[in-house]
């Protein structure tokens, strides 16, 4: 095991930001903090960083406590929103400022700048000043400086959040390779449910300062704990169901999950659930919006009393507009099992 927190709490005067929050990270492993805005991520990794002072709990590395060691004392490395480079100095530079301040002969600067230069994909720009930077190149550096002293964790406050649509999710995968290939034990505090996903092995979700749901990726997005955790994961609705024979049977029609158990069950409806098809429940389309990949409806149902309005897609070529009826059927992918 190599971080170990346990029960750790934030008070800011009688706000409680973060309360009794529990995690693990084993060696190599990354480990995601999703939750919505406001929900404590950020202040938990401050506090596990010694940035945010604890009300109480415990951050402990491969079991030494870290209390009474600061922060620069505990071989954490940090990549903030911004990436706080310094605008006066240029790529090697900044690069070089992560080696500096952990007193590494300066003869061997040159050596380990070119080596992560090289692992972040930006080989050639030591002497690029980094206010010619775009915006990924700009993070890239500020990776490449977090990891220069080789920390034992990597810390991620919402490293691609201000980056455009397109950049920050090829950054990511080019970051999951890297994290993945280095072998690097790290931290990701984020609200982009792609982002944690692509780059994470586990997530933990927070809301209102406390882990709701924690687990590997795969686990969480297909059994989200509850409602409000399945809401932020993307359910915009819920049927109730009864599991037979590896068959739910819900008022929208039957859906082959073989991994349940009989009994009855509550599913969670992300908008892919519901796919336009020949056959189906009858509704008619109220809304309807072209995104890249799909057409996205909102269908008010003919004949279902306890389920009124629905989100579904439809094929991107579809000619759908309000006012045409369509009929919908589930999609197994778009379905989270709840509780």
């Amino acid at each position: 095991m190599a971080l170990t927190v346990r029960d750790l709490t934030v008070h800011y005067g009688s706000f409680t930001a973060v309360r009794d929050a529990r995690l693990d990270i084993t060696d190599g492993e990354v480990l995601a903090l999703l939750g919505p805005s406001g929900s404590g991520k950020s202040t938990l990794l401050r506090a596990i960083t010694g940035l945010e002072p604890m009300t109480s709990g415990s951050v402990s590395w491969d079991g030494t406590d870290l209390a009474t060691v600061p922060v620069h004392r505990r071989g954490f490395g940090l990549v903030f929103q911004d990436g706080q480079l310094f605008p006066h100095r240029d790529v090697a530079a900044n690069i070089a400022f992560g080696l500096r301040m952990h007193g590494i002969p300066k003869a061997k600067h040159r050596a380990r700048v070119e080596e992560l230069l090289e692992l972040v994909g930006l080989k050639g720009f030591e002497r690029r000043r980094v206010t010619e930077l775009s915006g990924g190149q700009a993070q890239r550096v500020a990776l490449a400086r977090a990891l220069a002293p080789e920390p034992r964790l990597l810390l991620l406050d919402e490293p691609l959040s201000g980056l455009d649509a397109g950049l920050r999710e090829q950054l990511a995968i080019d970051l999951a390779d890297l994290l993945r290939r280095s072998k690097i034990t790290a931290l990701l505090v984020t609200h982009d449910q792609e982002e944690a996903f692509t780059l994470a092995d586990r997530v933990a979700v927070l809301d209102a300062g406390e882990i709701r749901q924690e687990g590997a990726v795969r686990s969480v997005w297909r059994y989200p704990a509850d409602d409000d955790v399945a809401k932020f994961l993307g359910a915009t609705s819920f049927v109730d169901g009864v599991a037979a024979g590896g068959v739910v049977h819900t008022d929208l029609g039957d859906v082959a999950l073989q991994e349940l158990e009989d009994g009855p069950v509550r599913l969670g409806l992300r908008p892919h659930a519901l796919r336009v098809a020949e056959t189906g429940v009858p509704g008619e389309v109220t809304a309807a919006v072209h995104r890249r990949e799909h057409l996205r409806l909102v269908v008010r149902l003919s004949e279902k009393d306890t389920v009124n309005t629905v989100d579904a897609v439809a094929p991107v070529t579809a000619d759908l507009r309000a006012g045409d009826p369509v009929r919908l059927e589930l999609d197994p992918d778009g379905i989270a099992v709840v509780g």
